[in-house]
């Protein structure tokens, strides 16, 4: 993902910042619960020769390791919750220009689980149309973006003009008039966005069948080629059962007479 973000001018501070917060929100536990436990250990077996002196260490060591893990799952707890904050601001500038096809594994919380699937089989069939479903999911989830951004946008405008409405000034009437501009545009960009998703997702169901075509139904079409190859192999495959049965009736009748000859 490093690669991908740090070519859209994604600084490299930001990255290094993402590590460490995955890093830490995993070691955390680990480290505070390992330390108590390594260092009580220790000192048991240095100072707990005496039962008093042992039993003491053990409560101690036991006391601690809690201790040290919950304080580790409060601060990944912590961490986690400041990491995916860091995520979603790094989603948002992706997302200002447009959400790309390199850049779709940072959304893979916004696909649907039918398009991850279907994106890894298609790309398991051709690369050539999981490239084109890539660009079409990223369409997708740029105009879905860009749809609830503006129906938000809208009832924030329509609210400020309800308000401005009920308050009386000599310019209340100009205000409003401003606002009724802003809203025309945003339903213009609601209604182009509302296409857009329409079309990308036609587009998907398109690829998704000429992915079928292009796997599933010629798969059919050799196991079926294959089984009419051996439907009419069968004939000739019964036939000769047939002549090697009559074979070996002939040499059967012909040992029973060289036997009864020989009897003779």
């Amino acid at each position: 993902m490093s690669d991908i973000v740090s070519v859209y001018d994604i600084p490299k501070s930001e990255l290094v910042r993402g590590s460490r917060l995955k890093a830490g929100a995993m070691s955390a536990p680990i480290i505070l619960t390992a330390l108590p436990a390594v260092l009580f250990t220790i000192l048991f077996f240095l100072f707990g020769s005496a039962p008093p002196a042992a039993i003491t260490l053990l409560f101690a060591g036991v006391i601690s390791t809690m201790i040290g893990l919950i304080i580790g799952l409060i601060i990944s707890g912590v961490l986690i919750v400041k990491r995916n904050k860091w995520m979603r601001e790094i989603r948002e500038r992706m997302a200002a220009d447009g959400i790309k096809a390199s850049e779709l594994e940072w959304f893979s919380r916004e696909l649907k689980p039918a398009e991850k699937r279907a994106l890894r089989e298609i790309e398991k069939r051709d690369l050539l149309l999981g490239d084109a479903y890539r660009e079409t999911l990223a369409s997708r989830l740029t105009a879905t973006r860009i749809v609830k951004h503006s129906k938000r946008e809208l009832v924030l405008m329509e609210r400020r003009r309800a308000k401005l409405r009920s308050l009386s000034h000599e310019r209340t009437s100009e205000f409003v008039s401003e606002i009724e501009k802003d809203i025309g545009k945003l339903r213009d960009i609601n209604t182009e966005a509302q296409q857009m998703l329409i079309e990308a997702e036609s587009r998907l169901q398109m690829i998704e069948a000429a992915s079928i075509r292009g796997g599933g139904i010629a798969d059919s079409e050799i196991a079926l080629k294959r089984l009419n190859a051996r439907r009419s192999e069968l004939p000739l495959a019964l036939e000769e059962a047939k002549l090697t049965e009559e074979i070996r009736k002939e040499l059967e009748r012909e040992e029973e007479r060289m036997l009864r000859a020989s009897k003779e």
